[in-house]
Parts: structure tokens; C-alpha cells; sequence
């Protein structure tokens, strides 16, 4: 099976969704933040090893809460999606901090501000 194989990406979209179910909803420990985010998953083609990238809505230290939490409960959360989703063989999973949403709201933040000091500086002239 070739990484970009159909099949591949069904099973990454569906390794995601079921990750984001069990991290929302299983997942009891305090130190996962409550807006932590699946943003991708990219499963292994020998279905070893899958590469989770989190995104967590918060501060640095949240951040690191959550990443801490997530990969002592890796374990646990192998095992109910090992339940949940019936593949050959359960990947191990590894959890990646992803910036990219919290890049994108600070983006749209300054595209704001800049449009809104353009519009200043135009109703002055």
C-alpha cells in the first residue's frame, strides 16, 4: 500500500475522526485542554505507527499540559480505538503539537487590524 493509496487516506480520515471522539469525550484527565483538535493523522502504510498533529486553542503552558496528558494516555487511547476502528493492526500512536490553526487566527487577527487602521487613515483624508 502506497502512503497517498486510497485506502491510505480513507484510513487516516478515519483514524482522525475517532481520535477527536475519544480525546472530546473519553479522555477524563485534567490536563487536557477542552479545545484540543485533531487536525490530521498520517498512518503508516504497515499500520504501525501513526502521527497525530493536536492543536490546542490556549497558552503555552495549556499547551504543554496537553501534550504531556495525551502521550501518558497514549495507551489508553490506542486501546479504544484498537475497539472502535477494525484495522489489521493498531498503530502506535505519536502526538504532534500543530500550530497551524492558532497561526491562522493570529493571521486573521492582523489582516483586521490592518484593514481597520486602512480605513482610519482613509476617512482622515
Amino acid at each position: 500500500m502506497r502512503k497517498n493509496s486510497i485506502k491510505n487516506t480513507r484510513i487516516n480520515g478515519e483514524v482522525q475522526k475517532e481520535l477527536s471522539k475519544i480525546i472530546n469525550q473519553e479522555i477524563k484527565d485534567p490536563r487536557i485542554h477542552p479545545l484540543t483538535s485533531v487536525v490530521s493523522v498520517e498512518v503508516a502504510p504497515d499500520l504501525k505507527h501513526a502521527k497525530v498533529y493536536i492543536s490546542v486553542l490556549g497558552n503555552e503552558e495549556q499547551r504543554d499540559a496537553t501534550y504531556q496528558g495525551l502521550r501518558s494516555a497514549a495507551p489508553y487511547i490506542r486501546s479504544l480505538l484498537a475497539k472502535s476502528v477494525n484495522l489489521r493492526n493498531t498503530p502506535e500512536l505519536h502526538f504532534v503539537m500543530d500550530q497551524s490553526i492558532e497561526y491562522g487566527i493570529n493571521m486573521s487577527k492582523k489582516i483586521d487590524e490592518v484593514v481597520v487602521k486602512k480605513d482610519s487613515e482613509n476617512e482622515e483624508e
